[in-house]
C-alpha cells in the first residue's frame, strides 16, 4: 500500500528499489488500470519522435533496467535499430506517482525473449506471427484470415517469431514525482554513467538531485 507521504529528506542513493516498491504496490492494489503500462518514446536518427504505450514486463533493480517486448519490425523497433535510445514514463494517477526513465536500449537475450513468449496465451503467440505490425492493412478481414492461417500452421506449438522479442531500457536518468497539494509536488532525479559491456552496460553510481516541481 502506498502512503501519501513525500520523498525522504535525504534521497536514497539508488532510485530503483523505490521504483520497484511503487511498481509492486500499484500492481498489488489492482485499482490502477494497466498498472504496468508505460509510454515509450523513440526517435529516428534525424530526430523525428514517436510515442506509444507498451507494457513493462520486468523491472530489474540491480544492475537497473526495465524490459518490454514488441515486434522488432514495428516502427518502434525500426527506430531503435537506427537510434537505440528511448524515454519512458509510468504514471499512476490513482496514487499520484510518476516514474520517468531515459537511456540506451539493447535487445534482450534470446533466452529472455523465448521465456516470456512461451508464457503468453496461445492466441497471443499466434497473433505475433499473423500481424505485420505497423504495416498498411486493407481490412480487418485480412488480419483475421492471417490469424486463421497461422493458427492452422502452428496448432498448439507456437515458437517465438524471429521478428519478435524483448528490449532492455537501461536508464541513465530516473525521475520520481509525487503529487502534492496545489501543484506543490515532490520531484527528484537520479543520474548515472553507463559503460558498454557484453551483457548490456556496466553502471556507475547514481547521483541524486532534488528538483523544483
Amino acid at each position: 500500500m502506498l502512503s501519501k507521504g513525500f520523498l525522504p529528506t535525504t534521497l536514497p542513493p539508488d532510485p530503483m528499489p523505490l521504483v520497484e516498491q511503487w511498481f509492486d504496490a500499484v500492481r498489488a492494489a489492482k485499482s490502477q488500470p494497466n498498472a504496468d503500462s508505460m509510454a515509450l518514446a523513440t526517435a529516428t536518427p534525424d530526430g523525428r519522435p514517436s510515442v506509444r504505450v507498451v507494457l513493462c514486463k520486468k523491472l530489474i533493480v540491480d544492475p537497473g533496467y526495465v524490459v518490454f517486448f514488441t515486434n522488432y519490425a514495428s516502427r518502434k523497433g525500426r527506430e531503435l535499430d537506427g537510434n537505440p535510445r528511448a524515454a519512458a514514463v509510468m504514471h499512476w494517477d490513482h496514487y499520484g506517482r510518476q516514474v520517468r526513465f531515459e537511456g540506451p536500449v539493447v535487445r534482450s537475450p534470446a533466452t529472455e525473449s523465448d521465456e516470456y513468449f512461451a508464457s503468453r496465451a496461445l492466441d497471443s503467440r499466434i497473433g505475433a506471427w499473423a500481424s505485420l505490425q505497423s504495416e498498411p492493412l486493407d481490412s480487418r478481414t485480412t488480419l483475421l484470415k492471417r490469424v486463421a492461417v497461422e493458427a492452422a500452421r502452428h496448432g498448439t506449438s507456437v515458437p517465438r517469431p524471429p521478428h519478435w522479442g524483448g528490449y532492455r531500457l537501461w536508464p541513465e536518468t530516473v525521475e520520481l514525482w509525487i503529487e502534492g497539494p496545489f501543484r506543490v509536488h515532490d520531484r527528484a532525479r537520479w543520474s548515472r554513467s553507463l559503460t558498454a559491456a557484453a551483457d548490456g552496460y556496466a553502471p556507475g553510481a547514481w547521483q541524486a538531485t532534488r528538483l523544483f516541481p
